[in-house]
C-alpha cells in the first residue's frame, strides 16, 4: 500500500530545519518503506504493509523530534485518500495560478463548531470545505491572505497545507510508483 506523510511547519525556518536523511529515517523507523521525499517542506510518499495510523503518525513525530530535534506534526494518508482529497479540489477551474490554490489537509473532520468564512469578508479569496480538507484560492498570494487566525486555529492542530503545485508533484510521484 502506498502513502503520503505531510509533515507540518518545518524547514520554514532555521529552527525546524530538517535534513532530507532525517526525515526519511523517521518515516523508516515507525515502520514505513520505499521512503521518497519531495522538495523541502515535509512530503513524502511512502510503501507500508498496512494503512497507516495515527499511532504511525505518533511514532513518525518521535522519530523526527529524536532525529532532528524539531517537533512537528505529522499526517498520514493512504494513496486512495490523498487522490479523492486532490480530485475533489472544488476550486481547480477557479484557479489560474498553482502556486496560489491551497489544499489544507486534515486528520480529523472539521468541527461542527467552526463556519467557513463569508465569501464577502475574504474576497477576493475564497475557502471552501471538503471531506477532511479545506480547499483556498489566494489571488494576491498566501502570505497576504485575510481568513482569520482564529479560523485556523479553530480547524484544529493536525492541519497542513500544500499548493495545488505540491499536490500535483505527490500525485506525479505515486503515478511513478504504480
Amino acid at each position: 500500500m502506498l502513502g503520503v506523510g505531510l509533515v507540518r511547519g518545518i524547514n520554514v525556518g532555521a529552527s525546524t530545519r530538517v535534513a532530507k536523511g532525517d526525515l526519511v529515517a523517521a518515516f523508516e523507523d515507525a515502520g514505513l518503506r520505499d521512503v521518497v521525499t519531495l522538495l523541502q517542506s515535509g512530503n513524502a510518499v511512502f510503501a507500508a504493509g498496512e494503512e497507516p495510523t495515527g499511532t504511525t503518525a505518533a511514532a513518525v513525530e518521535a522519530a523526527l523530534q529524536s532525529r532532528s530535534g524539531v517537533a512537528a506534526r505529522v499526517l498520514l494518508l493512504t494513496e486512495k485518500r490523498f487522490r479523492a482529497v486532490a480530485a475533489a479540489n472544488p476550486l481547480v477551474g477557479i484557479g489560474d495560478d498553482d502556486s496560489r490554490l491551497v489544499v489544507t489537509f486534515l486528520d480529523h473532520d472539521i468541527p461542527g463548531s467552526v463556519q467557513l468564512p463569508d465569501d464577502d469578508d475574504t474576497a477576493p479569496e475564497i475557502i471552501r470545505a471538503g471531506e477532511r480538507a479545506l480547499y483556498q484560492w489566494c489571488p494576491l498570494g498566501v502570505s497576504k491572505s485575510v481568513v482569520p487566525v482564529a479560523f485556523w486555529r479553530a480547524v484544529g492542530p493536525v492541519a497542513t497545507g500544500r499548493n495545488q503545485r505540491t499536490v500535483t508533484r505527490l500525485l506525479a510521484e505515486l503515478d511513478r510508483r504504480r
